[in-house]
């Protein structure tokens, strides 16, 4: 079936607003952004990045268009006079992250910084929108009802992935139709290496859409210093999983009866454990590289626990954990 090319009709306007929604509305991020974007930045072309020798062939291989682009930095200046209007996509891919609102409205205020006559459209559901033709224009009214917000409702997200060559072909007849200069794939560490692995698609067949990559995830294991040093996200989450942590915390000191175990979420890497350790230092903390790299079994967790019970014990310490 031929992918869609024409935008669909925006219907996921949210209805209410809690007081809090309403005042973060109305919040003013600007000053929040990095010095070197206001007032206009020029890009810089540096040298490409080089990969690891032992990688250098295996990416060669992969990428051949993509594997040694120029490195783009921006630095502040003035930019040109004549600023062209641009037309942009984005999609959010795989699970929410704070932030992602924010990321597309960055995007949206800046095109039209650029020129007023830009163009931003949004891909509904996810990478599936993409080759779908699934998408909508994103109007100044759309964006001033996600400003500042959590979540992706706003768009929509999905775990689907552009792999398929009908996918990717179809996928390119939509940026073509559309005339797309930029997709922006807001993702996590699989939903950027689909977006490298289109780029790499688009830039073999002549497609001028240029795929761009927005580092989202909250379990921090997407960085790449000094080029990435975190993923958009991960604080957010660590300050709110740390409140949460903190109040249960509080809790074990009132009753003075109970040890309290919070399971946090975090796949092979345990960064979101760790910082959330860090920032409340609970009795003891467990993480998953570690379980794996001593092989304990549960009887092993189990037995370390009860030791540490003891030991607080001997020290006067039982009620409280």
């Amino acid at each position: 079936m031929a992918p869609k090319t024409s935008p669909t009709p925006y219907d996921r306007a949210r209805k209410a607003y809690s007081s809090l929604q309403y005042e973060r509305l109305k919040a003013d991020c600007q000053e929040y952004l990095p010095s070197v974007l206001l007032g206009g930045a020029k890009a810089v072309m540096k040298e490409a990045v080089s990969a690891s020798p032992k990688d250098a062939e295996a990416i060669k291989k992969l990428f051949p268009s993509t594997c040694d682009i120029p490195l783009v930095e921006f630095e502040a200046g003035t930019p040109p006079a004549e600023k062209a209007p641009v037309k942009v996509g984005v999609v959010l891919s795989g699970g929410q992250a704070p932030g992602g609102h924010n990321v597309i409205a960055g995007i949206f205020d800046g095109i039209k910084a650029w020129n007023k006559e830009s163009v931003m459209y949004g891909f509904l559901d996810g990478p599936h929108g993409v080759f779908a033709g699934n998408f909508v224009v994103i109007t100044d009214e759309i964006m001033d009802g996600f400003r500042n917000t959590g979540g992706f409702d706003m768009l929509g997200s999905g775990r689907h992935k552009i792999e398929t060559e009908e996918q990717f072909r179809d996928s390119m007849t939509v940026c073509n139709s559309i005339g797309l200069d930029g997709l922006v794939v807001i993702g996590g560490d699989d939903s950027n290496t689909n977006g490298a692995v289109l780029a790499e698609y688009f830039k073999a067949n002549g497609c001028k859409t240029k795929v761009v990559g927005a580092p989202k995830t909250i379990d921090g294991d997407l960085k790449c210093p000094p080029h990435i040093p975190v993923s958009f996200g991960f604080d957010t989450a660590c300050k709110t999983y740390a409140t949460l942590v903190g109040n249960v915390a509080v809790d074990a000191l009132s009753a003075q009866k109970y040890y309290h175990l919070v399971r946090l979420m975090g796949r092979s890497a345990s960064n979101i454990a760790l910082e959330v350790a860090l920032l409340t230092r609970p009795n003891a903390c467990l993480l998953g590289e570690e379980v794996a790299e001593g092989k304990q079994s549960l009887k092993d967790i189990t037995m370390d626990l009860a030791d540490m019970i003891e030991a607080r014990s001997k020290d006067g310490k039982e009620t409280t954990g």
